[in-house]
């Protein structure tokens, strides 16, 4: 389940870097298309994210803050969108979803069960 999760999450950045491309340039059919599949994907994320938390439950409140942090990058990218189709300012936005990716990696990757840093 683990290799699900991490596709979807890195086709969902893709996904996010293409309805920001596709709003900035004018594309407003492209970029709805584009993000109606990354919220399939935030579909995928969820359920595959879901799953490694009943695998992980043994990690108690480090699980829990990781499930947190990976429903505020959720939020994150779909304001950073949003925001790009309304043309409205949007750096607030990327700075969460900065912090909340770097903390989600730092998490899931050092922190976790099949993390690559010693337990």
């Amino acid at each position: 389940m683990a290799h699900l999760h991490i596709t979807s999450w890195v086709i969902a950045f893709v996904l996010v870097g293409l309805v920001t491309t596709f709003a900035r340039g004018g594309r407003e059919k492209a970029a709805k298309i584009s993000h109606m599949i990354l919220r399939v994907f935030y579909l995928l994320i969820l359920y595959s994210g879901g799953s490694l938390f009943a695998s992980y439950s043994v990690y108690g409140a480090l699980i829990i803050i990781k499930v947190l942090v990976g429903l505020w990058v959720i939020a994150a990218m779909e304001m950073v969108c949003v925001k790009y189709k309304k043309k409205k300012p949007a750096a607030v936005w990327w700075g969460q979803l900065l912090v909340a990716a770097i903390i989600a990696l730092v998490l899931g990757f050092g922190f976790l069960g099949a993390g690559i840093l010693p337990a």
